[in-house]
């Protein structure tokens, strides 16, 4: 039975698409209809074989409807004068798998996979390699223990125009890109090359930019060359450029970005439609190099490209098999480490073995406490709440206060209800508030933490950008503080901020590209097709240092097993 909920826009979706169909059964409009509410729910297409045959409940009619089989489906369907099949150019393309698309998905998908295919073909060209064995030796000193898998990285990304680098927190994903800068920078005529580093999210690039700070002095080269490393992160938004009124970008195919390689951090964050536009607008020789955990939540809008291209290499013949690396050495977590074996039985979707380490956590870095009733949420809040924030909260400047903020967290799962971060938010406020600690007398309240949800490049804030409301340590007027990537601070009035919210929590797919040292992760007390492995996983890895995960046994065990699917044809696409 597919209990379905239709939005406005997909019946308006169906009624346009299907206003010349000569049907009286339903069927077709809540087709179309379901097809429009798969691609706002994530998915690219609709797999009519999934579909054929079910029960749909529709809303408002007390009677169930029942689909036909696959083959009476096509038929139906190739009826419609607005379905066309590949090839062509109609609303709706049906392809010769039975995957029903938006004719807009079916392109990008297309588009995305021929991009890509083309640019793992093809190598980059110009590497002197007798001087990139000696470098690579010098950047990653030869192991007789293991294969050296990042050293394979960075070959991998130096000799192809197409290349991806996935592993989890705490597997070198970082330190691997800052040599390929440098590596890059030491071959020939790398002295010219224009290099430019993304990442889906404000807050994401400005982590990346802050690693790359950190990490320059360490390497193992001339310092004009560390002088030359790119420290300069942008969105992938502001370098496509974009047009105000317009979804399109000022760099396309016909304008393209004037670099020589682009590395995209985050990748796992970043959807069908942004990825096809960036690929597209690279210049033909230009390597493009995607950094990001594939086991993460997969992006909020349409699509699971990371995934689909890591699964693609999978596949023997595939054109990405060679431009695939995944790194799994831990170097942040020992090999006893309580977060390290829970993340790795979660992405197993082991829900037993994930329960036995929470229940035999000896260490303390991982735990598992029962998920409060509605009427005990509040008082279960008040430990965690009020030792996790006091710090900040008593800290004597705003950059002691950015930095104490950032050791501790609460996660949920949903984002409304007494579960979800916008309840929670507010028992964290009420709580604070009855210490003493904070005094909800105004909207920016000294010491309110915030989340920005939109771009604003004006004032250079960005979606994800968390920052703390202060008084300026100079006028003593209210202000809302930022770590910029430089470990310094900038202020701007908060009647200036763009769209945000409170954070003292936030959803755990808001949370990706952060990291804290403890995390709290909230889950309901029942079950829901919300609750994944990989929403699971991207909270548990978080955190650097401990994790405790409010849920009863059933709902965590029932969230471990059920993985994340993405409908989309891109993995097909790509082998092909």
């Amino acid at each position: 039975m597919i209990d379905f909920i239709e939005r406005p826009i997909d019946r308006q979706a169906a009624a346009f698409l299907c206003r010349d169909a000569k049907d009286d059964t339903g069927v077709l409009p809540t087709v179309v209809s379901l097809l429009s509410q798969a691609v706002g729910q994530g998915h690219v297409c609709l797999d009519l074989e999934e579909i054929a045959g079910q029960l749909v409940r529709i809303p408002g009619s007390d009677e169930p409807l029942r689909l036909p089989d696959a083959d009476s489906l096509v038929a139906a369907l190739r009826s419609l004068p607005t379905l066309g099949g590949q090839g062509e150019h109609r609303p709706l393309i049906l392809d010769t798998a039975g995957r029903l698309y938006l004719y807009r998905y079916f392109r990008y998908e297309a588009l995305l996979a021929e991009a890509i295919r083309a640019r793992a073909a093809s190598e980059s060209g110009g590497i002197d390699e007798v001087a990139l064995a000696g470098q690579l030796d010098r950047y990653f000193a030869p192991s007789e223990n293991a294969e050296d898998r990042q050293r394979q990285a960075a070959l991998t990304a130096l000799r192809r125009r197409f290349s991806v680098i996935s592993g989890g927190p705490g597997t070198g994903k970082t330190t691997t890109v800052v040599r390929i800068l440098a590596l890059m920078l030491e071959q020939p005529g790398g002295e010219r090359m224009h290099i430019a580093l993304a990442a889906p999210t404000g807050k994401a690039a400005a982590r990346l930019a802050a690693s790359i700070a950190s990490l320059r002095d360490t390497l193992p080269c001339a310092d004009e060359v560390k002088r030359d490393v790119p420290g300069q992160v942008t969105t992938i938004h502001r370098l496509l450029g974009t047009l105000p009124g317009s979804t399109g970008f000022r760099h396309s195919e016909r304008n393209p970005l004037p670099c020589d390689a682009v590395i995209v951090d985050e990748a796992s964050m970043v959807d069908l439609p942004l990825m096809t536009a960036l690929i597209t607008a690279l210049p033909p020789q230009a390597r493009l190099i995607l950094i990001g955990d594939r086991n993460q939540l997969a992006s909020v809008e349409a699509g699971a490209v990371l995934g689909d291209i890591c699964r693609a290499a999978e596949s023997p013949g595939s054109a990405v098999a060679g431009c695939v690396t995944v790194l799994d050495r831990n170097y942040r977590f020992g090999d006893g480490s309580g977060i390290a074996a829970l993340s790795r039985a979660v992405n197993a979707g082991d829900d037993r073995e994930a329960l036995h380490l929470l229940a035999d956590a000896g260490s303390g870095t991982i735990a598992l406490e029962a998920t409060p009733t509605r009427e005990t949420m509040k008082k279960r809040l008040a430990a965690p709440v009020l030792d996790g924030f006091r710090a900040y909260l008593e800290a004597e400047t705003p950059v002691e206060a950015l930095r104490l903020f950032d050791r501790f967290r609460i996660l949920t799962a949903l984002r409304e209800g007494p579960w979800g971060a916008a309840g929670t938010n507010h028992a964290a406020e009420t709580l604070l508030h009855g210490a003493a600690l904070i005094h909800l007398d105004s909207q920016f309240y000294r010491g309110r933490p915030v989340l920005v949800t939109e771009n604003d490049y004006i004032h250079k804030l960005f979606n994800g950008d968390t920052g703390i409301i202060l008084p300026d340590p100079e006028s003593g007027n209210l202000r809302a503080f930022f770590a910029a990537p430089d470990g310094t601070v900038r202020a701007i009035p908060p009647e200036f901020l763009p769209r945000h919210e409170t954070a003292f929590v936030m959803t755990v797919h808001k949370s990706q590209g952060s990291e804290f040292d403890r995390v709290l992760m909230v889950l309901p007390p029942e079950d829901t097709i919300l609750l994944t492995r990989e929403l699971i996983y991207t909270g548990i890895t978080r955190a650097r240092q401990s994790v405790t995960i409010w849920s009863d046994e059933g709902v965590l065990s029932a969230a471990v097993k059920r993985r994340t699917e993405r409908r989309s044809g891109l993995k097909e696409k790509i082998i092909i």
